[in-house]
């Protein structure tokens, strides 16, 4: 079981984290959320509960939570850039289907 991260979204994250002043790195969830079930979370953290379960990838700690990890685990978290928009993408083996806006998902 494993979340990780590609080299570049691994190198924004240090940077945001450097930015910042402090973190422990990069919690990743998913919510209940759209037309399709599901929405992930992405957020900054700066201390881990108890039940976290956390992941290295490219010296970067990825963070979730055992209720997420179930829809999460095999995915790969990248940073693109196409044209004028850049962001997050979250490459995740489980997802069955999802909204023609990319917004929400299932599994």
């Amino acid at each position: 079981m494993a979340i990780t991260l590609t080299e570049r979204a691994a190198k924004h994250v240090a940077g945001f984290i450097a930015r910042r002043g402090k973190g422990a790195g990069v919690r990743l969830g998913v919510r209940s959320s759209g037309c399709s079930g599901m929405a992930y979370k992405l957020e900054f953290v700066d201390e881990l509960y108890p039940e976290d379960i956390s992941f290295e990838s490219h010296g970067v700690t990825v963070i979730t939570d055992p209720k997420s990890l179930a829809y999460l685990d095999g995915t790969e978290l990248d940073y693109v850039r196409e044209g004028l928009n850049e962001g997050f993408r979250f490459n995740n083996p489980n997802v069955k289907d999802q909204c023609g806006c990319g917004e929400s998902f299932n599994v």
